[in-house]
């Protein structure tokens, strides 16, 4: 036991000392930049304070001068020439931070304009394509392989194939990278595959309309986006031209109802920049509220419940299965737990569906969703934290401590009080010399 605590104490103060000596040059090269940043403005500072003494001890003379022999120079003319002057170099200097900004703000606007000037390949605004007069929802990945345009060397997808029934709902479940969210990317149309095609109702979606497929398809995300208005406008936006009527049956199917009705403004609360007044569940909720407003054929839920706690998650789950009804719903889950009831489930292995089935199959497999669902089980519970409240005592305590830690730092604070009372004290000495020099003493 000796040996391996020698070994480890060892270990960490190699480690120290490496850490400490590659933080080495970081620290010369930082002690450099700050020796030259503070030469240059004490030069900065010397120059301004030595135009003025130099400029005072001239006009003097001139003063001097004009009163022996009757010239024009007097103190008024004086110091309205100083003002004007040193105020004018004044406002050209203060130029130069502003001029320093627009230059970073120029460096940073090339990707910006980039970005705005670069034209997608897939026009959301675009009238082209065909627009059904019926939709199913029946839904189908063709051999789908895809890899994002960033990344082209590292493929997401590798020969996706699934289908889903009109009303059905599957959920897509695996572990971090696997392809869950792209499959809902590649629905919207926010990317296209690679290889292979994605139908809806047996028809390419690259054949349809953008903004057609996208009405058709409600989203609901992990964190919802609300805007800064009252709670009704937030549903309204799901589709144009609702009455309130379908707002407030919208808000029952999604369970948002009750609590809004609760609230001292009802339907008109304002919710607050992105939903600040709002609890996360309550968010959430809205959110259902109004993807179910616009009544979508396909219904698409993105980890919609793993940022909430597990009293909100009951409640917006209870909405989300009253929401997908009647609709073609695909799941992409983390929480496991709230997939048990799906038709179907589909289990993602490096960009292929590995396993298919219900929970009950796939647990009886014990293949990739069974470990899945038993390492969630396992995971280990949040430990929970005691909180001490600091009472005054400790806050002197702690007062004390900081200084002690700072004594060796204290002739330098001692210099910068120095030099900051002489700093401060300039304004109040020049005020007596221009009193000096106008005679008001």
């Amino acid at each position: 036991m000796r040996a391996s605590k020698g070994e480890l104490n060892h270990l960490k103060f190699g480690l120290y000392h490496r850490y400490e000596a590659l933080l080495e040059p970081c620290r010369r090269a930082e002690a450099k930049h700050t020796i030259v940043s503070a030469t240059m403005l004490g030069c900065h500072w010397f120059v301004i304070y030595g135009s003025y003494a130099l400029s005072f001890w001239y006009s003097i003379g001139l003063v001097q001068e004009s009163r022996v022999s009757g010239g024009h120079y007097s103190p008024s003319i004086i110091m309205v020439v100083f003002f004007n002057v040193f105020m004018g170099a004044l406002s050209l200097a203060n130029i130069a931070p502003f001029v320093e900004s627009f230059n970073c703000a120029r460096s940073a606007a090339v990707d910006i304009f980039e970005v705005i000037e670069r034209k997608s390949k897939l026009d959301p605004l675009s009238q082209d394509g065909l627009r059904p007069t019926t939709v199913t929802g029946h839904l189908e990945f063709h051999d789908v392989k895809f890899e994002y345009p960033s990344r082209c060397d590292v493929p997401v997808l590798q020969g996706l194939s699934l289908k889903v029934q009109p009303g059905q709902t599957v959920a897509i479940v695996g572990s971090s990278g696997c392809g869950k969210s792209t499959c809902i990317q590649l629905l919207q149309r926010f990317y296209d595959p690679s290889q292979g095609k994605v139908t809806l109702d047996s028809v390419d979606v690259r054949s349809l309309n953008i903004g057609w497929l996208r009405d058709q398809i409600g989203v609901v995300g992990q964190e919802p986006v609300l805007f800064a208005t009252t709670i009704e406008e937030n549903i309204r936006y799901g589709r144009d031209g609702i009455s309130f009527e379908d707002v407030v049956a919208a808000a029952k199917q999604a369970n948002a109802h009750d609590f809004v009705m609760k609230l001292p403004q009802q339907y008109q609360t304002e919710v607050g920049d992105r939903g600040t007044q709002m609890s996360g569940g309550q968010k959430q909720r809205l959110a259902i509220a109004r993807v179910l407003v616009k009544k979508p054929k396909v219904l698409l839920l993105d980890e919609a419940t793993s940022a909430l706690d597990n009293q909100s998650e009951s409640v917006v789950q209870a909405a989300l299965d009253e929401a997908r009804q009647g609709r073609t719903t695909i799941i992409v889950a983390h929480r496991l737990t709230t997939i048990r009831s799906a038709d179907v489930i589909v289990a993602l292995k490096d960009g292929r569906a590995e396993e298919m089935g219900t929970h009950d199959e796939l647990m009886a497999k014990r293949g990739l969703y069974h470990s899945l669902v038993t390492a969630q089980l396992n995971s280990a519970a949040t430990p929970s934290y005691d909180v001490f409240p600091l009472n005054e005592e400790d806050q002197t305590l702690l007062l004390w401590k900081l200084l002690d830690m700072v004594r060796g730092e204290w002739l330098y604070i001692a210099l910068g009080v120095l030099g900051s009372v002489i700093a401060g004290s300039t304004y109040p000495a020049f005020a007596v010399v221009i009193g000096d020099v106008l005679g008001v003493r």
